[in-house]
């Protein structure tokens, strides 16, 4: 496994070499809580798509149900992304640029999913809009380096 630059486990100063090891390892906590969160998240799902299914009309979810199930599924995808970039944060000498921006692509999608246009002003679209592009010119960008300096 590659040692992280920003933590490095050998640093000169034993306080500064306590420090890293004990943020490594708060690291690492919250890798095992985001796992935790998955599994609750998906246990969540599989509930409210129970008793959306289980209530009359029998088998039968309006849009808002519909809606509401692909913010669930958006949410689940969303914790495994995070899990994804904290596994690759500790095990890699460098940041995982284009996967930290692909996470934040996929929860403005998510937002934009379950977004009621009835309670939305026109400005907050026009800010989600901007974001995205901002986002998605970003990912493009970072896909397609054709630099020589390493993210």
């Amino acid at each position: 496994m590659k040692k992280h630059e920003e933590l490095p486990e050998d640093h000169v100063d034993p306080l500064m070499q306590y420090l890293h090891h004990a943020i490594r390892f708060a690291i690492k906590i919250l890798a095992v809580l985001m796992v935790l969160v998955i599994f609750w998240s998906i246990a969540d799902v599989v509930y409210v798509l129970y008793m959306r299914l289980s209530s009359p009309p029998y088998f039968l979810l309006n849009i808002e149900d519909i809606l509401q199930t692909f913010g669930a599924f958006m949410v689940v995808l969303i914790a495994v992304e995070i899990f994804t970039n904290i596994r690759l944060y500790l095990g890699s000498s460098s940041l995982p640029v284009e996967l930290v921006i692909a996470t934040a692509l996929m929860a403005v999608a998510r937002k934009i999913i379950v977004l009621d246009l009835k309670l939305v002003t026109s400005e907050q679209i026009i800010g989600l809009a901007l974001v995205t592009l901002a986002l998605g010119i970003s990912y493009w960008l970072v896909k397609n380096k054709t630099g020589h300096t390493k993210l």
